[in-house]
């Protein structure tokens, strides 16, 4: 691959998505729809409404379209992208293209059946040095799009992420109540193992879920708890102390 950015970083920057998409027709990360259409179909219909998060210029929303999901709205960050893909899809009613942040998405509450990402999380990711501690911006990022997709699906609906992120990673950012979804894992490739997680919205999180956000939070509270080394010497330690 011929478009690598210099560093990592760029990966978040917009200016890097619409140089690469001036050039670039398609690409698509973690492979191709075909890969893990088998494991969508025991979820999707075809009549559902499906939302895509930076969608690219992947062929998978065409060959979703193909399939039989004739009702997809795909969103990017990236105008040259949009309206590329605009253009290429002209030809299929029932599709389309807009220009959006995913953690601002201006569709009503319960607007799909699905809302579906296939790498964007990790793009967003790409700058964290350790998987077992996100950096509290991105994890603030990350909650803001988590928190906008659970807003925009209906009861009952369904949010699919597909990633490299294994579960002991992933979950600990998907796992908390507030989003009010369940969490149920699968997995695909040949050599190298990629996953997809299906998120039910309205069922609850199952007891080692629960389990893992409860020790999160604990993990949270303890970090953040004032020490000694916190206080400057002219402070009255005591009168900070929480009782």
């Amino acid at each position: 691959m011929d478009r690598l950015p210099e560093n990592n970083s760029r990966y978040k920057d917009v200016d890097y998505w619409d140089e690469r998409y001036q050039t670039e027709v398609c690409y698509d990360w973690l492979g191709e729809f075909s890969k893990f259409q088998h494991l969508l179909e025991k979820h999707l219909k075809k009549e559902d409404a499906i939302l895509i998060l930076g969608c690219g210029n992947s062929s998978m929303s065409g060959d979703m379209y193909s399939a039989g999901y004739q009702s997809i709205t795909n969103i990017d960050y990236s105008s040259v992208c949009v309206s590329n893909m605009k253009d290429r899809y002209s030809h299929c009613p029932g599709m389309s293209w807009l220009e959006m942040d995913i953690r601002r998405l201006s569709f009503h509450d319960a607007s799909f059946d699905v809302v579906i990402e296939k790498a964007t999380l990790d793009a967003i990711m790409v700058e964290e040095k350790s998987p077992w501690e996100v950096a509290p911006q991105t994890a603030a990022f990350i909650h803001q799009a988590l928190a906008e997709v659970s807003r925009c699906l209906k009861p009952g609906g369904l949010f699919v992420s597909v990633t490299f992120a294994q579960p002991f990673f992933r979950k600990r950012l998907l796992a908390r109540t507030e989003y009010h979804w369940s969490i149920k894992q699968y997995s695909y490739g040949d050599g190298f193992e990629y996953f997809v997680y299906v998120m039910t919205k309205g069922e609850g999180l199952s007891p080692e879920d629960a389990a893992l956000e409860r020790k999160l939070q604990e993990n949270d509270a303890v970090s953040s708890a004032p020490r000694r080394a916190d206080f400057d010497d002219k402070d009255d330690f005591l009168s900070n102390v929480l009782l």
